[in-house]
C-alpha cells in the first residue's frame, strides 16, 4: 500500500493500493533519533588545514539543511505533539561506561561511524532547541536501531503504542536500522522526509526510496500536521 506518489521503489511501481495516513493519538508516539551535539551542531570551521578544510566544506550543506529544515520541523512536530499530550519519545548515542568498552563493535570500529559519547558528555546531548521536557522517554543506545539492546519495544507494547513517527538523523543509518527493527516488530511506522537526513542529498533520497512502503511510509511535516490538526 502506498499513501502517496513519492520516492515509490521499483517493487512499488505497479502498486495501485492507496491507503490514507492513519494515526491514533492513543496509539501513536514520536520518535526523535540522535539528535545530538555532536551530529547536528555545525563544527568551527576557523583554523583548519587544508584537508580538514576540505572536509568541513563538504559537509557545510548538509548543516544548512539541519539548520534551515530539520530542527524547525522537528520542533513543529514536537509542538503539535506535546499541545494534544501525544507520547514523545528519544533515543540517543550514549554508552554505560567511560571508556566506551560496552559499545557495539560498529561504534569501536575506526572511521566515521567510531563514537565514544558516554553518560553526561555535552556532546551527547540532544540539542537545547528540541531537548526532552518532563515525562518525555530517553533510551540510550550503543547500536544503532533505538530497539537493539534497550527497553524501547516493550516500553511502546505497555503503553499500548502501535505507530511509531519517526525523524532523526541519519536516515541511512539509525533512522533506518530503528524503522525496520520496528516494522519487524509489527509497528505502523512513518518516516518525515523533511525532518529526517543523511549526509548527502543522495544518499537521503536513496534511503528514502529503500525504505517507503516496505518498511514504513515517507509523508512530510506538512501532511503529518494536517492529520494532527484533525485529532
Amino acid at each position: 500500500m502506498k499513501v502517496n506518489d513519492r520516492h515509490v521503489s521499483f517493487y512499488y511501481e505497479s502498486d495501485e493500493d492507496i491507503g490514507k495516513i492513519e494515526i491514533d493519538p492513543k496509539k501513536t508516539a514520536l520518535l526523535v533519533i540522535d539528535m545530538q551535539n555532536v551530529f547536528a551542531l555545525r563544527p568551527s570551521g576557523e583554523n583548519l588545514s587544508g584537508k580538514e578544510k576540505a572536509n568541513w566544506e563538504r559537509w557545510q550543506p548538509f548543516y544548512d539543511k539541519v539548520e534551515s529544515a530539520i530542527v524547525p520541523n522537528i520542533s513543529k512536530i514536537l509542538k503539535i505533539f506535546r499541545e494534544k499530550k501525544l507520547e514523545v519519545t528519544f533515543a540517543k548515542i550514549t554508552c554505560q561506561k567511560k571508556d566506551g568498552r560496552d559499545r557495539s563493535l560498529d561504534q569501536k570500529a575506526t572511521g566515521f561511524n567510531e563514537l565514544l559519547l558516554p553518560i553526561g558528555s555535552k556532546e551527547g546531548e540532544i540539542l537545547e532547541e528540541i531537548k526532552p521536557i518532563e515525562d518525555e522517554i530517553v533510551v540510550m543506545k550503543t547500536t544503532d536501531s533505538a530497539l537493539t539492546g534497550t527497553s524501547y519495544r516493550l516500553m511502546l507494547n505497555n503503553m499500548g503504542i502501535d505507530t511509531v513517527i519517526v525523524t532523526g538523523l541519519y536516515t541511512d543509518q539509525c533512522v533506518s536500522c530503528s524503522i525496520r527493527s520496528l516494522a519487524d516488530e509489527s509497528y505502523k511506522v512513518y518516516l518525515i522526509e523533511d525532518a529526517c537526513i543523511a549526509a548527502t542529498e543522495k544518499i537521503q533520497n536513496n534511503e528514502l526510496e529503500i525504505l517507503n512502503n516496505i518498511y514504513c511510509h515517507v509523508i512530510n511535516t506538512q501532511e503529518l500536521c494536517e492529520v494532527l490538526d484533525t485529532i
